[in-house]
């Protein structure tokens, strides 16, 4: 490489305050993410209720998406949603704004954007739209700076509604239940997230498998823990949510379980997970200061 060569790499004055500038309004946007697993039962919206409402506690805006038909995360944070006028099938759809959808719940900083059955015709009424993946991801652009954390809690299978709520995460978060059938998901699910980041053209990264419906007592437990950790080719946190009654039970008090039996282990495993989740926020962070540090780029040319 010549000298104009390298002088022309060099970017102008003021180039690199541009990057930083673009690099803060990044930072104020929120982490979306999707609580996905292709498999039912394995603890899916009770890791968005839950991980949402410890989030709130720790201080961040989060707002939780119940992208899912059946709406349970909406009921088990106490929305009925016969009552609702909108939820997000009307926001997802261009119907409604989302200041119209958007939800308080029982927690300071903690939103829901409910649900309803009608989110499962969307299905057949998109079957023909150019475009159709991207519905969810450019509604919920109009909200990202109103939030640090978006969590999409995705239904229990492969669907329009899965892709939507996939190319609308930057993130997705696994909830992997401690039995056999849970790994042989898991790489299903692997696979549906490569064909979405190459055939979308979307950055789609896993923020980390999570360990749910543990029992430590149980043997298969513990094989399936030790398995994954060892074998699955993402971040794996390092909480374990157990298997406990309290977590089983708090829905049908329309309660997280931070409200409803803060001392009970569930509760300790879930703020657990919501700090490692931060922990990555300044992991992150650090990341940027690195690369937006004065000497980065400042190499040293050797000339034989």
């Amino acid at each position: 490489m010549g000298f104009e060569s390298i002088a022309s790499a060099i970017p102008p004055p003021g180039h690199s305050l541009i990057l930083l500038n673009f690099s803060d309004k990044i930072k104020d946007m929120a982490r979306v993410i999707a609580v996905c697993n292709q498999k039912g039962g394995v603890g899916k919206t009770t890791t968005s209720v839950n991980l949402g409402a410890y989030l709130a506690t720790l201080g961040r805006r989060v707002l939780l998406v119940d992208f899912d038909p059946q709406a349970n995360a909406s009921s088990a944070l106490g929305h009925d949603r016969s009552k609702e006028t909108y939820s997000v099938y009307h926001g997802f759809l261009g119907e409604a704004a989302p200041e119209e959808i958007v939800r308080p719940t029982q927690l300071f900083n903690f939103h829901l954007m409910p649900s309803s059955p009608h989110l499962a015709g969307a299905l057949i009424e998109l079957v023909s739209v150019p475009e159709r993946e991207y519905f969810l991801r450019k509604f919920l652009n109009s909200v990202r700076h109103k939030y640090d954390y978006i969590l999409i809690d995705l239904p229990p299978s492969l669907s329009l509604l899965t892709v939507n709520g996939l190319v609308a995460a930057d993130e997705v978060l696994i909830p992997v239940q401690a039995e056999y059938y849970s790994l042989e998901g898991l790489g299903q699910l692997l696979e549906t997230i490569e064909l979405v980041k190459n055939n979308l053209r979307h950055p789609l990264k896993i923020a980390g498998a999570v360990i749910t419906m543990y029992d430590r007592r149980e043997h298969l437990s513990r094989e399936i823990s030790k398995n994954l950790r060892r074998h699955f080719p993402h971040h794996v946190f390092d909480v374990e949510i157990p298997r406990v009654i309290a977590l089983a039970e708090a829905p049908s008090f329309s309660k997280p379980i931070i409200l409803y039996r803060p001392d009970s282990p569930g509760a300790f495993a879930y703020r657990r997970l919501a700090e490692e989740l931060v922990d990555q926020e300044k992991e992150s962070l650090d990341e940027q200061k690195t690369l937006s540090t004065p000497r980065f780029g400042n190499f040293n040319i050797m000339v034989e």
